[in-house]
């Protein structure tokens, strides 16, 4: 074993035993993995230390800047106008950035978005938006500037310069069973929102059995971590935390979600997802005043007259052009190949929204196809009779996908409480 994984193994020794690391131990762990000074078994042994120990709020925002740090950083010193980076945990259904990115854009708010792909049982942003044919993600950090300066946002791939040590770490904890810690999945959030360099975020912290906090308590306690280090690295920042104990849109795969967010823009669909949208996009227009976090009513109206008049999906478009995509060319779904209908009647007590992900995503996986996906006709509360069609199911292998999820809508006699869409506001000004 080399002398630099023996330093690690005794960092490890010493974090499992509750020391505090200092800023230099911190950059020498984040540099040296990062550069291939410390190898894979060693680096595992310091993760699985910070999982039994965890970490404090100093040590969290070392971490976060020293992965910001390890590449290329984005400036936005002379961009004329608020620049927000909005970021979602994500979930089952969670098409929110398609939507608020262009609605805050049209009420004035420069949105430079760094977004990611599906993991897990969820769906990703680039994913969904790539449905549109020569759409591109891929961008320059010039042509990514000039986009936000013209049109207004941008929703783009982080690049492969920036925070090249969380892209490292995170694979190494996937492949090792270290992502369920609140200090890493914070830092790994939060590195690429430092590096992308917008200096006001607003973080969306799903909750519930649809996303991977699966408890309120586990989400109040990764939005209180965000918000403490967003503001210790000089973050103007407001956290979300959101109900996600069942799928948010009626829509679960690719180019499904995709229209079910036009459907949105084009003031069509005033559902669960609209509803976390407008407060996303609310967030977004109110940080720069927002001292204490609360629902503003004047940004909400100003945020549904922007999709009732046409200038959200108007900026939608306007972002897909610059972009290089042809939203005309986009083949909105229509029909489901089969219908899977309610065995009795009563009323829909749950929607198990991750074995519907999971079965989504494996679908379109082996399609190798977008198409592949499922819609809800009956949502959580509502009453069905027996014979009504509960799912359409989408694909070319919809009869498999229909058996994966048949079960996956529970009728029963008694209703469940309705939780409110946002859960709680948490709002920081930089320290």
């Amino acid at each position: 074993m080399t002398k630099q994984a023996i330093d690690v193994r005794e960092l490890a020794e010493r974090k499992r035993a509750g020391t505090q690391h200092s800023r230099d131990e911190i950059d020498a762990l984040v540099n040296g993995y990062s550069h291939g000074h410390i190898d894979d078994e060693a680096f595992t042994l310091w993760l699985r230390a910070v999982m039994a120990a965890g970490m404090t709020i100093e040590e969290t925002a070392w971490l976060t800047d020293a992965m910001a740090h390890s590449g290329t950083t984005i400036s936005w010193a002379r961009a004329i106008g608020t620049i927000v980076d909005k970021h979602s945990t994500g979930g089952v259904g969670d098409a929110v950035s398609l939507i608020a990115v262009p609605l805050a854009a049209a009420c004035g708010v420069k949105v430079a978005k760094l977004s990611g792909r599906g993991l897990g049982h969820t769906g990703g942003t680039l994913d969904k938006l790539e449905c549109i044919p020569g759409l591109t993600t891929s961008l320059s950090i010039e042509a990514f500037k000039a986009q936000v300066a013209e049109v207004g946002c941008a929703i783009v791939s982080a690049s492969e310069s920036l925070a090249p040590a969380d892209k490292k770490m995170y694979a190494l904890r996937h492949r090792t069973q270290t992502v369920a810690s609140i200090p890493l999945i914070a830092a790994s959030i939060l590195s690429k929102k430092i590096a992308g360099g917008a200096p006001y975020l607003v973080i969306d912290v799903k909750a519930g059995r649809c996303a991977f906090m699966q408890t309120v308590e586990a989400a109040r306690e990764l939005a209180d971590t965000i918000l403490q280090v967003g503001a210790r690295l000089g973050r103007t920042i407001t956290v979300l935390v959101t109900d996600m104990d069942s799928p948010l849109a009626s829509s679960v795969g690719d180019a499904l979600e995709l229209d079910e967010a036009l459907r949105v823009l084009q003031g069509h669909d005033e559902g669960r997802l609209c509803d976390a949208a407008l407060a996303v996009a609310e967030a977004m227009l109110a940080i720069r005043h927002a001292e204490q976090p609360q629902v503003e009513p004047r940004y909400v109206a100003v945020l549904r007259h922007a999709l009732r008049d046409g200038t959200a999906y108007e900026r939608f478009a306007a972002m897909v052009q610059a972009q290089g995509g042809n939203l005309v060319a986009f083949e909105r779904p229509v029909d489901p190949e089969i219908a899977i209908k309610a065995p009795e009647s009563g009323l829909v007590t749950s929607v198990d929204g991750r074995t519907i992900g999971e079965a989504v995503v494996a679908a379109q996986s082996a399609e190798k196809s977008a198409r592949a996906g499922i819609r809800l006709y009956k949502r959580e509360g509502e009453a069905v009779k027996k014979g009504e069609v509960l799912m359409g199911v989408f694909g070319n292998q919809a009869q498999a996908l229909g058996e994966r999820v048949r079960a996956a809508v529970r009728i029963g006699k008694f209703a469940p409480q309705a939780r409110p869409v946002v859960l709680a506001r948490l709002h920081a000004n930089p320290m």
